[in-house]
Parts: C-alpha cells; sequence; structure tokens
C-alpha cells in the first residue's frame, strides 16, 4: 500500500504481487499473451486492487503516481488492474496513464466481466504484448 497526504489522506493504492501458478488469470477469456504468461511465471506481475483519491484533490496526476509508486515499491515489471467493462470513465483514465488492454475476464463470484489492462514497467518488459499462449489458466466462461 502506499498513500498520499497533506494535513490528512488524500489518496492510497494498494494490491498484492502475482502469484506464479497464475491463478490471478483463471477465467480469462481468450489466449493469454506470452510475454504476460511468462512474467507471471517469473513472479515479476502486481496486481493492483483498489485507487482511491479523495474527491476534488488538487493533484490531478495522483492516482497515477500513486500506481507508479505502487509497482515500483514492488519491483514489478508488469501491473495488471481489472476493471468493469462499464466503468468507461475509469478505464479511458488509465488507458491515458499507458495502461494496455488485453482482454477480458470472469470472476465465478461476480456477474461482471472485467477488463483486463496491464502495464509494462521499466526496461526490463516488452512494451509491446504480443504472442499468444495458451495455457491452463486460461478458459471462457461457460
Amino acid at each position: 500500500m502506499v498513500i498520499a497526504e497533506t494535513d490528512a489522506l488524500v489518496g492510497c493504492a494498494f494490491g498484492f504481487p502475482v502469484r506464479s501458478d497464475g491463478f490471478w488469470w483463471f477465467g480469462f477469456d481468450g489466449t493469454l499473451p506470452r510475454s504476460v504468461e511468462q512474467l507471471t511465471e517469473s513472479d515479476g506481475v502486481f496486481a493492483i486492487t483498489n485507487i482511491l483519491i479523495r474527491p476534488h484533490s488538487q493533484d490531478q496526476d495522483l492516482a497515477c503516481r500513486l500506481q507508479e509508486r505502487l509497482l515500483a515499491d514492488h519491483q514489478a515489471s508488469l501491473g495488471t488492474i481489472l476493471v468493469d467493462q462499464a466503468d468507461r470513465p475509469a478505464l479511458n483514465a488509465f488507458r491515458s496513464w499507458g495502461w494496455q488492454d488485453i482482454g477480458e475476464i470472469w470472476r465465478p463470484a461476480s456477474p461482471t466481466m472485467f477488463r483486463v489492462l496491464v502495464l509494462p514497467v521499466g526496461d526490463r518488459t516488452v512494451a509491446r504484448l504480443e504472442k499468444p499462449a495458451h495455457h491452463a489458466w486460461t478458459r471462457r466462461p461457460g
């Protein structure tokens, strides 16, 4: 978790390292890009689960800086986040910060399909995610 504060808390971001067993990707619809699979297997992926910013914060770039700091603190090569596909403002914001949309994922506990976004971090990560790979973690919802 990283926080931003002045006199009071103005924002925070938190998440967890994605386990190398690939469980995070269970329910991915389609074929997972090979580079994402390889980074997962090498413990290089960090999932951001929430970014919270106080309404009317004076700092327009705060959410972007918090996510960058969280990924850097965990020495991640790739960040990932799941966004409700109906949440257009959030999807547009993440895309404007450089996140790439790689597909959809379905979680059994939720009726919602989520867009899977990834953010390559640093020089160790190939900026273009390509070359699909198929793995047992990926499946179509059914």
